[in-house]
């Protein structure tokens, strides 16, 4: 008897068993920076820890696009992303600043660093379950990468600085804690995936971009913690405005029906 999952005349196919090298290499070397970071920093290294988050995600970027580019987009490729975001972007800046600063503050300072990983588990999960859903040009909740970049940042700057982050401790936990609720909350980040960079820009754009570049070759640390601080400062910033602005419709329509 002919197998039912064959049609007449036509071979059974073969189910690829294999996984595409190229994305899942960029993808391994994210889950191995963020690995690195957390045990350069359980030897006190924290500048290299820092580093080495911010590596995680140039390497993160780099996965989803040369899969897009080379056509190599899988569930596989998908879900250890996933798995590598939550160690590099979650765990790794959590128990980064926990060395740092937080270990002093005991049992809040251990809390500090479980919420911010938790925290990012869940922004994780969400963001997953919401593909495909979600408006193109907004993230809901802090993007993972950008919370840890502000925890890395933040520990760059003090390390660079030689400043001790035990004199820091409060100011560290309320920094982790923030950066936490903020991937969880419903605030909108812009997301920058409607920017398209074959497009024609103006002039002073390019120059803008060469100044940027010149002012992080300048000073690393303090330029690269600002440009994600100030990047979640905005998105809540810009939310408040929008729900000011609906109160002031919703008036203005009461007032005038």
């Amino acid at each position: 008897m002919d197998d039912l999952n064959e049609t007449a005349g036509e071979p059974k196919k073969k189910r690829s068993r294999g996984i595409y090298l190229l994305p899942n290499l960029f993808t391994t070397a994210a889950l191995f920076s963020g690995f690195y970071a957390i045990l350069a920093s359980m030897s006190a290294h924290y500048e290299p820890a820092a580093i080495a988050i911010f590596v995680a995600m140039l390497l993160d970027g780099l996965d989803g696009r040369v899969a897009r580019m080379t056509n190599t987009q899988t569930d596989f490729g998908a879900e250890y992303d996933s798995l590598s975001d939550m160690v590099a972007f979650g765990l790794a800046p959590s128990l980064v600043m926990y060395q740092w600063a937080l270990h002093d503050l005991g049992k809040i300072g251990w809390l500090a660093a479980f919420v911010y990983a938790a925290a990012a588990a869940l922004r994780l999960a969400r963001f997953n379950t919401q593909l495909g859903k979600s408006e193109k040009r907004y993230f809901q909740g802090l993007p993972s990468p950008a919370a840890a970049a502000v925890l890395a940042g933040a520990v760059w700057v003090g390390a660079d600085m030689q400043m001790d982050g035990s004199s820091l401790s409060w100011l560290a936990a309320v920094l982790t804690l923030t950066s936490g609720l903020l991937m969880v909350s419903n605030i909108r980040f812009r997301s920058f995936k409607d920017f398209d960079i074959r497009g024609k820009v103006p002039f002073v754009m390019l120059v803008g971009v060469m100044l940027l570049f010149a002012l992080i070759l300048l000073q690393p640390p303090l330029v690269l913690f600002l440009i994600f601080f100030l990047y979640a400062a905005a998105g809540v910033s810009g939310t408040l405005l929008g729900l000011r602005q609906k109160k002031r419709d919703r008036q203005s329509a009461a007032d005038n029906p």
